[in-house]
């Protein structure tokens, strides 16, 4: 039973030994023990502070680079809406010269389809002219006495005549 309850003197330096233990503790490693885990706190505290610091960064530059992203969109829908513009009124110049010339040229055409014409009724009227002179001349120099022969000799002379 002496092992269940222990002596006093065995209590008593126990309890010496306990608080020598505790005052060269405290004396000697619960200062840096707790200054390394003071530091520790703090390092971990920092480190926090700085990832939260660095977060709030990424987001801030995420927001920047969606709105330089959206500019970026925006030009870039703008360019392309002056492109088409400028490209819809070269178009329609073109048409417009286009159509410009084509009038002129029909134009032209018209005119010397009709210069042609009037050269051509001309051509035909001198020819018709000519030949009437000719048949005229051809029927006054030659006397006829009786109607039968004159028609013969008209239709003769008709058919003698080239009208080419």
């Amino acid at each position: 039973m002496e092992l269940l309850t222990p002596s006093i003197g065995l209590i008593f330096w126990t309890t010496v030994v306990f608080a020598i233990l505790l005052f060269v503790l405290a004396k000697f490693a619960w200062k840096p023990i707790l200054n390394a885990v003071n530091e520790r706190e703090l390092h971990i505290e920092n480190s926090l502070n700085e990832a939260k610091k660095a977060r709030e960064e990424m987001a801030y530059l995420k927001a920047e680079n969606e709105k330089i992203l959206q500019e970026a969109r925006e030009e870039r829908d703008a360019m392309l809406k002056e492109a088409r513009q400028m490209r819809e009124q070269t178009i329609n110049i073109a048409k417009d010269e286009a159509k410009t010339e084509a009038d002129k040229i029909i134009k032209s055409a018209k005119e010397s389809i009709q210069l042609e014409k009037a050269a051509a009724l001309t051509e035909i009227k001198s020819q018709v002219a000519l030949l009437s002179v000719e048949v005229a001349e051809k029927v006054l120099g030659k006397e006829l006495n009786q109607k039968e022969e004159q028609k013969k000799y008209v239709n003769q002379l008709i058919n003698d005549i080239n009208l080419s």
